[in-house]
């Protein structure tokens, strides 16, 4: 069982930049892939970003966030992160971390673990 709590979210002006956390409980956060998804108003839940197990793991990211977003993890701390520069109105949402062993990459498939989302809102 894996417990995952995010952080990190509020209110930014476009252009702006946020850093959300997940903290992961149990001693086995390093053998689970990680995503970040996200849920505007009205609309299903998206990828966002996602990276492999291990403490070099590989990093897959949607298109629409591509060069602006960073994933990254940090195993010692069961900790993963987004960095998020440039943000944008249309990157306002609820934004979820999960964790699962059998993912399908740049998809939502495969996560067995979901955290309750933290809110980004970005004004314009």
């Amino acid at each position: 069982q894996v417990h995952l709590i995010e952080s990190g979210g509020g209110l930014v002006q476009a252009g702006g930049s946020l850093r959300l956390s997940c903290a992961a409980s149990g001693p086995t956060f390093s053998k689970y892939a990680m995503g970040w998804f996200r849920q505007a108003p009205g609309k299903e839940r998206e990828f966002v970003a996602a990276i492999t197990w291990g403490d070099d793991g590989d990093s897959y990211y949607a298109d629409s966030i591509k060069g602006r977003f960073t994933i990254s993890r940090d195993n010692a701390k069961n900790t993963l992160y987004l960095q998020m520069n440039s943000l944008k109105p249309e990157d306002t949402a609820v934004y979820y971390c999960a964790a699962g062993v059998s993912v399908k990459f740049r998809t939502i498939r495969g996560y067995d673990y979901w955290g309750q989302g933290t809110q980004v809102t970005v004004s314009s």
